[in-house]
């Protein structure tokens, strides 16, 4: 398939470049896989639309403050984006400068500290931090909320709160998993109170995540890669879940991505690891039923990814009537309930 294929116009205006007042102000574009038939609601109204017995994955990642700034020692600026942490003192990073720093040389960030870079793997920078204070510790402190491109604004204390989920728990990520940003506590209790039952995974989304495909076959795509893990009591509650007639729907892409991971071999398996699945037309879901997600760029990995879930011609007319009934596009916009092509 060609990558012209999964393009489609979008007004900027379409672009949230806020989240809504409240969590749960979104609307919500239902579409059925096999019929193709769309239906116009509201986020609240998910829960109506879950049985008891159904089973909700979501990925429980915390956002880092993952932007940094600085300059070289010849005192060019630069600016960091740390993409994964490796261990205390070491992260890979993308780093912007006008020109490329050099294996071995120092770069001081925020007027605070000293990195060293070590290596270069493709375009990401080994830093080692020249500190006693641990890289999750100086990133909250000297950090920045890595908003994604498209939103205009830099980030403030309200984004701080509402660019994370309100399960976040393990740190690592530098992209929200937007989907489980629509939930708070009142609707996961009424779930809960409904018999709808609730699991978690862990992948730690990258900065790929925004990147489109630059190639004109998508076969040709390298894909980025990312960590997950997925516990044992997860494993056990999609099995039971299963076998009790029950649904798996994955509440975002990141939890999909996990899940469809972690069952390559034909079975479900607990664990951790990197993966850089892609997952396009033609691919054969082992684990997930539905699929709750919200609006994703053009051309990109994400929304290849929902036209193999929910069928490509279905995702091009339920995307055109999002434009055209003015549905807000991105992170911090409306979302969509997928059921399963089958």
């Amino acid at each position: 398939m060609k990558t012209q294929d999964f393009d489609f116009y979008l007004p900027s205006h379409l672009i949230a470049q806020h989240p809504t007042q409240e969590r749960t102000a979104s609307r919500m574009l239902c579409l059925d896989g096999n019929s193709g038939n769309l239906q116009d609601k509201l986020f609240l109204d998910f829960p109506a639309r879950c049985n008891a017995g159904d089973l909700l994955i979501f990925n429980d990642t915390r956002v880092i403050k993952a932007r940094l700034f600085g300059h070289k020692e010849s005192g060019g600026n630069v600016e960091v984006l740390i993409e994964r942490v490796i261990n205390s003192h070491t992260a890979y990073a993308h780093v912007r400068a006008s020109r490329s720093p050099k294996i071995g040389s120092r770069i001081r960030l925020s007027d605070a500290f000293d990195v060293t870079v070590t290596a270069r793997h493709d375009d990401l920078f080994e830093l080692q931090f020249l500190s006693e204070v641990s890289v999750f510790d100086l990133l909250e402190q000297h950090g920045a909320l890595p908003l994604p491109p498209y939103i205009t604004h830099a980030a403030t204390g309200d984004d701080e709160e509402r660019y994370q989920t309100v399960f976040a728990k393990n740190l690592g990520a530098v992209a929200a998993p937007t989907a489980g940003l629509h939930f708070n506590e009142n609707v996961l209790e009424a779930l809960q109170q409904k018999g709808v039952n609730i699991a978690y995974v862990t992948l730690h989304v990258g900065a790929g995540t925004f990147q489109p495909v630059r190639v004109d076959d998508i076969a040709e795509h390298k894909m980025h890669s990312e960590w997950f893990s997925i516990p044992q009591s997860t494993v056990d509650l999609i099995n039971s879940t299963k076998a009790n007639g029950g649904r798996v729907t994955a509440i975002g892409t990141t939890a999909l991505r996990a899940l469809e991971s972690a069952a390559q071999s034909g079975v479900l398996k607990a664990g951790d690891g990197d993966t850089d699945i892609f997952i396009t037309p033609g691919y054969q879901f082992k684990v997930v039923d539905r699929l709750f997600t919200n609006f994703h760029l053009p051309k990109s990995t994400l929304l290849m990814l929902v036209s193999a879930f929910a069928g490509a011609e279905h995702i091009k007319k339920a995307y055109a009537h999002a434009v055209a009934n003015e549905y807000r596009f991105f992170s911090y916009g409306d979302a969509m309930l997928l059921e399963k092509q089958s």
